[in-house]
C-alpha cells in the first residue's frame, strides 16, 4: 500500500531489498521476509471470527470489522535484522498493495492506542511473539476472493526485543460463497459488495484514509495508478447521485503553515480531478480542500507518526 505518507523512495527501498535478501517464501506467496527469517509457530483455526482493527483505541474502545473464516497466525523472529521496525512496515505495506490488498488501518505504538490496543487484539505469547509497547506497527488489509462470501484479511503486528525482530502475520480467508442458487442481479443504486473496506468506513465512520495514493515528496502529483482506494469511491459514487465527498489533504509539521496549507489542498484537488477524468465521477459529488497539519491521526513527534499524518481522507457529506 504505497501511499502518498511513504512517498517514491519506498518502491526503490522494496525492489534493492529483493535483490540483496533471500527470499523466505510465506503462505500463498504474499509476503517476504529477510532470509534468516525464522517460523517460531503457527496456530490454525479451521472455522472461526476475528474483529480486525479498523481503528485506534479510544474511550475505552477498539474499532473492529468482523471477519470469518480460516484463521492462521504465524510468528516470525528475525535474527538480528538492522532494518527498523517502520523500514520492514513499509516493505511489507508495499507488498500488499502490490498483491492487491486495500488499507484498513495503520498505526504506531501510541497512535494505535499503545498499552490497551495491544492487548486487546490477538498476539501470539512469548518467547515466539514479543511486542514492545513503544516500538511496534500494525497493519491491517483486505482484498476481495473471486467464488468467497467475503473479503480475504491480513493484519501485520511488528515489533522489537534486543537485536531480534518479531513478525506476526493473521490471515483470514473465507468460506466459499453459496453456490446452490443463482445470485441476482443488484438493483439501481445498491452499494458495492459490503466486504469493500472504502465503502466500511465511510458507512460505518464518516470517512476513509486513502492510503494507497502515490505522490512524489512534496509534490502535488498523483502517480498513474491505478488504485484501489479510487476504483471503490468511483463505485461508490457512481451508483447513487445523491451521495457526496469531500477529499481533504493533510500534511505533517514539517514545513511553513501557507506551505503545508497549500500543499494539502493541491494533492485533494488532484485527487478529485482522478475521480472525474479516469472514473466519470460528477463534479457535482465532489469538494476538495485541505487542512495542513490541523488535524493530525498520530503525534508529529516521530517518523511513523509524521508518515501517519501525510495523508488523503475521503469524508462522507451525503447519502449513505
Amino acid at each position: 500500500m504505497i501511499s502518498c505518507q511513504r512517498m517514491g523512495y519506498v518502491g526503490a527501498l522494496s525492489a534493492l531489498w529483493f535483490l540483496l535478501v533471500p527470499e523466505v517464501p510465506l503462505q500463498a506467496q504474499e509476503l517476504r521476509l529477510p532470509g534468516d527469517a525464522t517460523l517460531t509457530r503457527e496456530v490454525v483455526e479451521k472455522a472461526a471470527s476475528a474483529a480486525v482493527p479498523i481503528g485506534p483505541w479510544s474511550d475505552g474502545t477498539l474499532p473492529t470489522q468482523d471477519a470469518d473464516g480460516r484463521i492462521s497466525r504465524q510468528a516470525w523472529r528475525l535474527a538480528g535484522a538492522s532494518e527498523s521496525t517502520l523500514a520492514l512496515t513499509n516493505i511489507l505495506d508495499a507488498q500488499l498493495e502490490a498483491k492487491g490488498y486495500t488499507p484498513l488501518y495503520r498505526c504506531a505504538a501510541a497512535a494505535c492506542g499503545g498499552f490497551d490496543f495491544r492487548f486487546a487484539i490477538n498476539v501470539l505469547p512469548p518467547p515466539e511473539m514479543f511486542v514492545d509497547l513503544f516500538d511496534y506497527h500494525f497493519i491491517a488489509a483486505a482484498k476481495p476472493v473471486d467464488g468467497a462470501a467475503s473479503d480475504a484479511y491480513i493484519t501485520l503486528l511488528i515489533s522489537r526485543s534486543g537485536a531480534d525482530t518479531y513478525v506476526q502475520i493473521t490471515r483470514i480467508a473465507p468460506q466459499a460463497a453459496p453456490s446452490q442458487h443463482p445470485v441476482a442481479a443488484a438493483p439501481p443504486g445498491a452499494l458495492p459488495a459490503p466486504g469493500a473496506p472504502i465503502v466500511q468506513a465511510l458507512e460505518q465512520r464518516g470517512r476513509a484514509v486513502l492510503r494507497d495514493l502515490d505522490f512524489a515528496t512534496g509534490a502535488d502529483t498523483l502517480g498513474p495508478g491505478p488504485f484501489t482506494s479510487l476504483t471503490a469511491l468511483a463505485t461508490f459514487l457512481k451508483a447513487d447521485s445523491i451521495r457526496r465527498i469531500a477529499l481533504v489533504g493533510h500534511t505533517d509539521t514539517v514545513g511553513g503553515m501557507a506551505a503545508n496549507l497549500a500543499l494539502s489542498r493541491r494533492r485533494a484537488h488532484a485527487v478529485m480531478q482522478r475521480l472525474i477524468d479516469s472514473h466519470g465521477v460528477s463534479r457535482a459529488q465532489l469538494e476538495a480542500d485541505g487542512i495542513a497539519y490541523l488535524a493530525p491521526a498520530a503525534p508529529n513527534t516521530t517518523d511513523a507518526g509524521r508518515e501517519a499524518n501525510r495523508r488523503v481522507e475521503a469524508v462522507l457529506l451525503s447519502g449513505g
